[in-house]
């Protein structure tokens, strides 16, 4: 197949690598035009994946028009609150009637809406728009380790093909009908894991960072079945599969930019530090305001979200979540 990859940050990049193996033709389009050419010719990418060479077979440019000539399938791999920025701007070169897959994980902050919805309403066709998720980080897909991800739309026959068009003999696709709970999985776990970095920073030990993911999927599962989602799907590859990867592997950039929190930097300090994106930052917010309008009871989201953003202290946060009523599990 003849792929567009619209966004050239670690993600975007490591399918790029993935898919040129697996023998399809793939453009990587940039929207910064020094830096898209910088990797162009170098065919390295050491802001985002630093260590791995991309072969020449994929075609690297800021140029909208190239990369979408002719493509059968395109893959939105920018951040959630830059999708609809960068869409825009390439959208007279997409085809019509192509699928597009959606890779980001999170809630654009100004709307609330999902990264499909988003793409729905530009693209003005909510069938053709499909969302990959799951425990995948870049580093590991660009490394050919072994890494299993659902993909989720509303189109069987599409899904399918999708499916088989993205597998590889070391990336395992699963598919799935639930676009819904797909995309707040991969939105929620995001918040979780950075609770679990706060506790890492904090000097807490894996008792704590398991009481938090296992009280975290509670949490992403209610605000899921407040907002129709399935709630099977939360027990799958995008919920507590991703939500496990995230919140211990040293890759994961929510866990990491929570545990500089919990060391004591400030929300700025930690925010300039790196170009890598922790999508959750700003999903927590976004969550924290949806959860209390739908009085969906969402603690540790909650605490995340004052803590990067109305001052609380990690320490004080803490406590105030160790000393809730006592209550009966569930």
């Amino acid at each position: 197949m003849r792929i567009a990859i619209l966004g050239n940050g670690g993600f975007g990049t490591a399918m790029a690598l993935s898919l040129s193996r697996a023998g399809h033709a793939v453009g990587l389009w940039g929207h910064d035009a020094v830096y898209t050419a910088h990797i162009a010719a170098s065919r390295r990418n050491p802001r985002y994946l630093d260590g791995v060479v991309l072969p020449d077979a994929v075609r690297i440019s800021n140029d909208a028009a190239a990369v979408l000539d002719r493509c059968e399938l395109v893959l939105v791999a920018v951040p959630t609150q830059h999708v609809r920025s960068a869409v825009r701007s390439v959208q007279t070169w997409l085809p019509p009637a192509v699928p597009v897959v959606s890779l980001a994980k999170g809630l654009e902050q100004s709307t609330g809406l999902r990264p499909s919805q988003v793409l729905a309403e530009l693209l003005g066709d909510a069938r053709r728009v499909f969302a990959l998720s799951g425990p995948s980080h870049a580093e590991e897909i660009a490394r050919e380790l072994p890494t299993t991800v659902v993909i989720a739309g509303p189109d069987e026959a599409v899904l399918q093909h999708l499916q088989t068009a993205l597998q590889t003999r070391v990336f395992r696709v699963y598919r799935n009908h639930d676009l819904l709970g797909i995309e707040l999985c991969g939105a929620l776990k995001n918040v979780m894991a950075l609770a679990a970095g706060i506790a890492d920073g904090l000097g807490y030990g894996d008792n704590a960072k398991a009481a938090i993911l296992s009280r975290g999927l509670v949490e992403m599962q209610r605000y899921g079945l407040a907002h129709g989602a399935d709630p099977r799907t939360f027990f799958g590859l995008a919920g507590v599969g991703d939500l496990a990867v995230t919140a211990f592997s040293r890759h994961g950039r929510n866990r990491a930019f929570g545990e500089r929190i919990g060391r004591g930097e400030t929300f700025e300090q930690v925010l300039a530090a790196s170009p890598k994106v922790a999508e959750g930052v700003w999903t927590s917010r976004v969550v924290a305001a949806e959860a209390q309008r739908h009085g969906v009871e969402m603690p540790i989201a909650r605490a995340v979200a004052r803590v990067l953003f109305e001052g609380l202290s990690p320490q004080l946060a803490v406590r105030e979540l160790m000393e809730r009523d006592a209550k009966a599990e569930g």
